[in-house]
C-alpha cells in the first residue's frame, strides 16, 4: 500500500529479514531488532508504522517474547520522539491492559502505556482481535483458532462485534487512512479498525 501511495516518496525499513521486493522507494535494514537504538541515526522520517509482533508458540520463553512484543515498539517509540517523528502507529492487541493477569494482554498493555508516555503528536495504538489470513509458518493452534472464528463470527453481534476476526490487508488500510487523517481517537479498537478501512474516516 505504500508503495502505491504517491504520497510516499521513500519507505526505510528495519526488519530482520528481507520482504524481498525490489523497488526505488525501498530503503531496507536488516538488522538485530534488540540493538535498534545503534540506528538511530537511520531511524528518521515523518511517520513510523510498527507491526512487530509474535506469538507464544514461536517465542515460548517470556523474557525473549518480552523484548519483541515490548521492548521493539517501546524502543521505536523512543527514537521516534528522540528524532522529532510526530507520527507513530503501532499495533496491540485488544484486550490489552498492564493490569491484567494474562502474560499476553499484560504485556501489550505495558507496551501501550510507555508508548503513550513518549508523547510522541500523533500516536496511534491499533487494537484488533485474532488476526486471520495465511502465514507461512504452521501454527496448529493458532490456525485451529481462526477456523473456529470463522463460525464464531457469525454469533458476534453487537457489543462483541469487535471479537470478530480482522485480516491484515484491513489493518494496514486503517493504519494508512488514520497516520493521514489526523484522527481524533488514539486507541482504535478492531471494529473501529474495520469501518476506517470501509469507509476511509
Amino acid at each position: 500500500m505504500l508503495l502505491n501511495d504517491p504520497r510516499y516518496e521513500k519507505i526505510i525499513l528495519f526488519s530482520r529479514s528481507s520482504v524481498k521486493i525490489k523497488n526505488r522507494k525501498i530503503e531496507e535494514h536488516l538488522v538485530d531488532l534488540f540493538q535498534l537504538e545503534e540506528y538511530k541515526e537511520q531511524f528518521k522520517a515523518d511517520q513510523v508504522f510498527c507491526c512487530i509482533g509474535t506469538t507464544k508458540s514461536k517465542t515460548p520463553n517470556e523474557e525473549t517474547y518480552r523484548k519483541i512484543d515490548y521492548g521493539i515498539p517501546v524502543t521505536a517509540a523512543k527514537l521516534s520522539k528522540e528524532n522529532g517523528i510526530s507520527t507513530f502507529a503501532v499495533i496491540s492487541s485488544l484486550g490489552a491492559n498492564p493490569d491484567s493477569r494474562m502474560f499476553y494482554n499484560k504485556i501489550k498493555g505495558e507496551m501501550q502505556r510507555d508508548v503513550l508516555a513518549r508523547k510522541i503528536k500523533n500516536t496511534y495504538i491499533f487494537q484488533p482481535s485474532l488476526i486471520s489470513g495465511d502465514r507461512d509458518e504452521k501454527r496448529f493452534f493458532e490456525n485451529f483458532a481462526k477456523q473456529a472464528m470463522k463460525l464464531l463470527n457469525y454469533a458476534l453481534i453487537g457489543p462483541l462485534k469487535k471479537y470478530r476476526s480482522i485480516h491484515p490487508e484491513i489493518i494496514a488500510s486503517a493504519m494508512l487512512i488514520v497516520a493521514n487523517e489526523a484522527y481524533e481517537k488514539g486507541i482504535i479498537e478492531s471494529d473501529e479498525i474495520k469501518r476506517i478501512a470501509a469507509k476511509g474516516i
